[in-house]
C-alpha cells in the first residue's frame, strides 16, 4: 500500500514499526514486543480469516470497497454494540434511521455540493490522480526517512574500526538514503506539523517549491484543483428530482429537528444520534479501511442553548487526563503534545465549553475501553484554515498506527450554522421556546414594513427586500433609521444587489418589549466515528506474533467486542463426546456469549492457534473427564494459561468475564489452575 492518508508527523518516542501494545493484554507474563509489527502479516491473516476483502475480488476488485467476512462483520457490530450501549443508552440519546439517498437541495443548503471536496493533481504524463496534501505529505516524509537512515549510516561508519568500514559501506549503498541540511529538515518538519492547514494554492506552491512528483514515475504533477466528493444520483424513474447518496449522516438529525424537539418535549438540552453508512467518492484510496467510499459511520448532534453550553455531567469527566495537541502548537510547526485535565483545558479556554469537554472525556473511555491502546491515542484541535468557518472549535481523537496518526473521531462545535441554513431555506422555524420564570422588559430597535407599498416599488424583488430587512441585528436597525431620517436609505443584501428604501416603504422605532418567552436556535456539539477506522486501528493495536513463532499471529481483541468469545474444543472426536459439546454450545449461546465448535482432526495445539487469530479470548476444552466428572477446562488467549471448574461454573466465568464485569485475575481466584494430572476415563 501506499502513502499515509492525512496523517500528522509522528512524535518523537513513537516508532511507526514497533508492536502496539494492547491496552487489553500487557501483562508482564506476555511477551509482546518480541518481533516487530508487520503490516503485511496483519493483511494475509485479515484476508486468511476472511475479517475483510477488496469488493468483487473476483473481478479484480473496486477501489476503496470492501467485504467484510463473519469474523470482520461480528467485530464491526460488536464495536457498534458497545457504542450504542455507551452513547445512546448511558446518555439517554434519541436514535434515528434516515435515509441514505439525499436530495440535492438539503446538500446544496447545508454547503456541500459547493464545499465539500478535496485537492486532487494528476501526473501529467500518464494522468495517475493524487490527493494533493497526502501527496506533499508522503514524498516529505520519504526524503525525512532517507534523511534519517543517512545520518544513522553515517554514525554507523565512525564507530566502526577501519578493517571493517568497507562492509558498513556497503549497507549504507543498500539504502536510498539522502541526507539533507539542518534547514532543510525544519523546514519538511514545519510543513508536516500544519498539512492539513493549506489550501489548494498552498500545496500547489509546495508542490512547485520543493519538486514534489509522482512517487512511482517520477513524473511532474499538475496544479491541484478541487474535486467534489459526493456521489450524485437521481431520484424517480424521470430523473428530474436531483439527489446524492449522503456524504455524512448529520443532516438527517438537522432535517427532522423539529420532530426531535417535541418527541424531548421542547427541552434542550438533548442529543440525537444515528448509526449508517455514508459514501464520499475518494480521490485515491490507497490506504485499505483507512480511506474507502463507503463507510459506516456512528454520529451524534447534541443541541444545547448557546448561552449555556456547560454540562451536568462533567464532574464525570473533569479529572481525565488527555494528550492535546492544540492549534497554536501545529501552527508553531511543532507536534508536541500537551497532557492536560479536561477541567483544565475547558478551564483555560483550549477547549472551549463543558460539553464539548464533556464529548472528549467520553470519546476516550470509549475507545480505550474497546481495545484503543491509550499511549497511541490523541486529541488534535483544528487549525485556522482547516476548522468550518461556522465551528468555534473542533477537536479530532487520532490514532496512531503504521500508517502514522489518523483521525478516527471528529468532535466539533457547529453553532447554530445548519439549523440556521436549513431554516431560512425551508421558511420552517427550527428553534426553541423557553419560558422565562419572569418576564423581561426591555427597549430595541423594531423594523416595520409597509405592506401596500414595498410590493409596487420593488415588484419580484419586494420579498427579498423584506426578508433582509427583517434579519438586520440592532446595529443595523439603529444606521438604517439614521439614514431614513435624511429621506433614504441604501439596502445591500446577500446577492450583493442594492436597493434603495424610503420611509414610506419602512420604519425603525424604539419600542418596549415584554417578553414572556425567550425564542433561540440551538447550537449543536457533534461527535463524528469513523466505525471503519476504529475497526482497522484495533486490528493493529491488538495483532502480534508470539516470542517463540513470528508466524503464530495472535489478536488480543477484548472479549467486550471479539468477534467469537469462546472456542470449545473436543480433546477427540469420540462420539460419546459429542452430546456434551453440544450442550456446552447451548448453555454458552443461552448465556449471550458467540461460541464456535472446532472439532477438525487437527491437533489441539493448532485448533488453539487458528483461533487465537480470530482474536477468540477464551477456549473449552472438553475430555472424557469432564463426562465422569462434569469439569471443563478453561484456556486463555495471551497467556495460554488454563484454569479448570465444573463445566456450569466456568460458562458463568466466561459469561462475566465476557461482559467485562469480572477480570483474568479475577477468574484465577475462582478457579483453579489445571495442573494436567487430571484423571482420564477413556
Amino acid at each position: 500500500m501506499s502513502a499515509a492518508p492525512a496523517a500528522s508527523a509522528v512524535p518523537a518516542g513513537v516508532d511507526p514499526d514497533a508492536p502496539a501494545p494492547s491496552a487489553v493484554s500487557n501483562r508482564p507474563d506476555v511477551n509482546r514486543e518480541a518481533h516487530s509489527f508487520s503490516r503485511a502479516q496483519l493483511e494475509a491473516l485479515m484476508t486468511k480469516r476472511f475479517f475483510y476483502i477488496q469488493a468483487f475480488e473476483i473481478y479484480g476488485g473496486v477501489g476503496g470497497l470492501y467485504d467484510y467476512g463473519p469474523t470482520g462483520a461480528a467485530l464491526q457490530a460488536n464495536i457498534i454494540n458497545q457504542w450504542r450501549n455507551h452513547f445512546i443508552i448511558e446518555e439517554e440519546m434519541l436514535e434515528l434511521d434516515t435515509t441514505i439517498m439525499t436530495l440535492a437541495d438539503v446538500l446544496k443548503t447545508s454547503g456541500h455540493v459547493d464545499k465539500f471536496a478535496d485537492w486532487m493533481c494528476k501526473d501529467v504524463k500518464n494522468g495517475d490522480i493524487f490527493r494533493a496534501d497526502h501527496l506533499v505529505e508522503g514524498v516529505l516524509e520519504a526524503r525525512l526517512e532517507g534523511d534519517k537512515v543517512a545520518r544513522g549510516a553515517a554514525v554507523a561508519v565512525e564507530a566502526v574500526p577501519a578493517e571493517d568500514a568497507k562492509k558498513s559501506k556497503k549497507k549504507k549503498v543498500k539504502t536510498a538514503a539522502v541526507k539533507l541540511e539542518d534547514a532543510v529538515v525544519e523546514e519538511y518538519t514545519t510543513i508536516l506539523a500544519q498539512i492539513d492547514n493549506f489550501d489548494g494554492k498552498q500545496l500547489g506552491e509546495l508542490i512547485k517549491k520543493y519538486d514534489i512528483r509522482a512517487p512511482e514515475s517520477g513524473n511532474e504533477v499538475s496544479q491541484p484543483i478541487e474535486f467534489n466528493l459526493m456521489f450524485e444520483s437521481s431520484i424517480g424513474p424521470t430523473g428530474q428530482v436531483k439527489g446524492y447518496l449522503r456524504p455524512e449522516t448529520a443532516q438527517g438529525h438537522f432535517v427532522n429537528f423539529q420532530r426531535l424537539l417535541e418527541f424531548n418535549n421542547g427541552r434542550v438540552p438533548f442529543a440525537s444520534a444515528q448509526i449508517g453508512k455514508s459514501f464520499r467518492n475518494e480521490i485515491s484510496p490507497r490506504a485499505g479501511l483507512l480511506r474507502v467510499r463507503e463507510f459506516t459511520m456512528a454520529e451524534i448532534e447534541h443541541f444545547v442553548d448557546p448561552e449555556d453550553k456547560s454540562h451536568e455531567r462533567f464532574d464525570e469527566v473533569r479529572d481525565i487526563a488527555l494528550p492535546l495537541l492544540p492549534k497554536d502548537v501545529q501552527e508553531s510547526g511543532k507536534t508536541d503534545i500537551t497532557t492536560k485535565t479536561i477541567g483544565d483545558a475547558v478551564a483555560s479556554g483550549m477547549v472551549d465549553n463543558q460539553t464539548l469537554g464533556y464529548f472528549l472525556g467520553r470519546i476516550y473511555l470509549f475507545l480505550t475501553k474497546i481495545g484503543i491502546d491509550p499511549k497511541r491515542l490523541r486529541f488534535r484541535q483544528h487549525m485556522g484554515n482547516e476548522m468550518a468557518h461556522y465551528a468555534s472549535d473542533c477537536w479530532d481523537a487520532e490514532i496512531h498506527t503504521s500508517y502514522g496518526w489518523i483521525e478516527c473521531v471528529g468532535c466539533a462545535d457547529r453553532s447554530a450554522y445548519d439549523l440556521t441554513v436549513h431554516s431560512r431555506k425551508t421558511k420552517k422555524d427550527l428553534v426553541v421556546q423557553k419560558a422565562h420564570r419572569e418576564p423581561k422588559v426591555y427597549d430595541r430597535l423594531v423594523a416595520e414594513v409597509v405592506k401596500k407599498t414595498i410590493g409596487p416599488r420593488f415588484k419580484k424583488d419586494a420579498k427579498m427586500v423584506e426578508e433582509a430587512i427583517l434579519e438586520m441585528d440592532q446595529k443595523a436597525l439603529a444606521d438604517l433609521q439614521s439614514q431614513l431620517k435624511n429621506g433614504k436609505a441604501e439596502l445591500k443584501i446577500c446577492t450583493g444587489q442594492t436597493f434603495e428604501l424610503t420611509p414610506d416603504v419602512v420604519s425603525v422605532e424604539m419600542k418596549t418589549i415584554r417578553e414572556t418567552v425567550r425564542e433561540f436556535t440551538p447550537n449543536v456539539i457533534e461527535p463524528s466515528f469513523g466505525i471503519g477506522r476504529i475497526f482497522y486501528s484495533l486490528l493493529e493495536h491488538s495483532f502480534w506474533a508470539r516470542a517463540e513463532d513470528v508466524d503464530r499471529g495472535v489478536l488480543s481483541l477484548p472479549p467486550l467486542v471479539a468477534p467469537i468469545k469462546a472456542l470449545i474444543v473436543p480433546i477427540s472426536s469420540n462420539e460419546k463426546l459429542a452430546p456434551l459439546v453440544k450442550q456446552v454450545s447451548r448453555k454458552l449461546r443461552s448465556a449471550g456469549v458467540a461460541s464456535r465448535v472446532d472439532d477438525s482432526s487437527a491437533t489441539i495445539g493448532r485448533r488453539y492457534a487458528r483461533n487465537d487469530e480470530l482474536g477468540t479470548p477464551f477456549a473449552c476444552t472438553l475430555d472424557f473427564a469432564s463426562l465422569s466428572k462434569g469439569t471443563m477446562t478453561l484456556r486463555e488467549r495471551d497467556t495460554t494459561a488454563q484454569r479448570i471448574g465444573p463445566i456450569d461454573q466456568v460458562i458463568e466465568v466466561i459469561r462475566r468475564l465476557c461482559d467485562g464485569s469480572l477480570t483474568w485475575e479475577g477468574a484465577c481466584k475462582e478457579l483453579p489452575e489445571y495442573s494436567g494430572q487430571q484423571d482420564v476415563d477413556e
